[in-house]
């Protein structure tokens, strides 16, 4: 989860530490306020927050990103005394070079310029700069979270009242289709199986999908029969090709993920036409699932129209993945691709 906190915030933020600072000079360590505006006035005061701005700053959006983000906390902690050398040279450079330079004033005497005494001395005076910029970005990261949560608890809550709209007494569905497979069994094997198949494609869609995680192995034996009744609906001029290859079984991934691109291949795609062939392909392997899909589109096809659903697929899987997924479409020479590649669970 990556922050988007404004940088303006930070700037604000850093102003309003200014101001404490000074006030906090005056009220509780009763410094002079002449002394003070002098520490101002040779940029000795602001040349220190400059610093700590800048370490403030590169912790944020470097140390905490690659490391708090990930939950690597040893390594992140490894580069706090990284951060409070690089404090010192900033100060460093910033008042004793930078500074000097415009006001011929340095703000340590000569032998406290020397290197080992500098560091020594500045080293645990950018600490402030690491921890505010730690705090900050679990902070933020923590209000994210919060944000997601509410819109995928809102997602999902229309979802349910969506799919409630269409459930019309599922148990009265279930029962008359069991019925006619009961009738058909022995006048008709096919067609009996084909209802079979569709009473397990509902009853898979009204007790299941509405779950935050699905087993692998039941999310593809839905596809398999969703298909299964694509196929009477083309009357058998439906080209696509259709594989899973890899072993699976109890694994679990976001519910309705699969589904969600098998069909945009038959909402969108042309799948009438020999030469014109679709492809679906679901690949485990290493702890790993990837879906693969192809088709050509239909004349005047604008897969713009799919944009909320995927869009909302894209919010799931950042939510349940955070970086761990790979997720691409590409609409070129009126043909239609996307990929997807996710770790499974146990």
């Amino acid at each position: 989860m990556k922050s988007k906190i404004p940088f303006y915030y930070h700037i604000v933020f850093f102003f309003l530490l200014f101001i404490t600072y000074i006030l906090w000079d005056i009220g509780l360590n009763d410094r002079k306020i002449e002394i003070i505006m002098k520490g101002i006035y040779y940029g000795v005061t602001l040349t220190y927050m400059l610093s700590l701005f800048c370490i403030y700053i590169l912790n944020f959006y470097f140390f905490c990103e690659w490391f708090l983000n990930k939950k690597k906390l040893l390594f992140y902690i490894l580069t706090i005394p990284v951060s409070l050398l690089l404090f010192t040279a900033v100060r460093y450079f910033v008042e004793e070079v930078v500074v000097y330079n415009i006001t011929g004033v340095h703000n340590y005497y000569e032998e406290a310029r020397e290197i080992t005494y500098y560091i020594k001395d500045n080293f645990f005076y950018g600490l402030p700069a690491v921890i505010l910029s730690a705090l900050t970005f679990l902070f933020w990261q923590f209000q994210t979270a919060q944000h997601q949560n509410q819109e995928l608890l809102l997602e999902n809550k229309k979802a349910e009242f969506q799919m409630l709209k269409a459930q019309v007494s599922p148990h009265f569905l279930f029962n008359t289709l069991n019925s006619f497979y009961s009738q058909l069994i022995l006048k008709d094997d096919k067609m009996a199986d084909d209802v079979l198949v569709l009473s397990d494609l509902l009853r898979y869609v009204i007790t299941e999908t509405d779950k935050d995680e699905a087993v692998l192995s039941k999310e593809i034996q839905f596809i398999q029969n969703y298909i299964h009744l694509q196929k009477k609906r083309f009357e058998d001029q439906l080209f696509l090709d259709f594989k899973v290859e890899g072993n699976y079984a109890n694994e679990k991934i976001i519910s309705s993920a699969l589904i969600h691109f098998v069909e945009n291949v038959f909402k969108h795609g042309k799948l009438n036409d020999e030469t014109k062939k679709a492809m679906i392909s679901i690949e485990i392997k290493n702890d790993f699932l990837e879906i693969s899909t192809f088709n050509y589109c239909l004349d005047g096809e604008n897969y713009s129209s799919t944009g909320i659903g995927f869009d909302n697929l894209t919010k799931r899987l950042e939510y349940t993945y955070k970086n761990e997924f790979i997720l691409k479409k590409t609409e070129e020479n009126n043909t239609f691709k996307t990929y997807l590649k996710i770790p499974l669970r146990k």
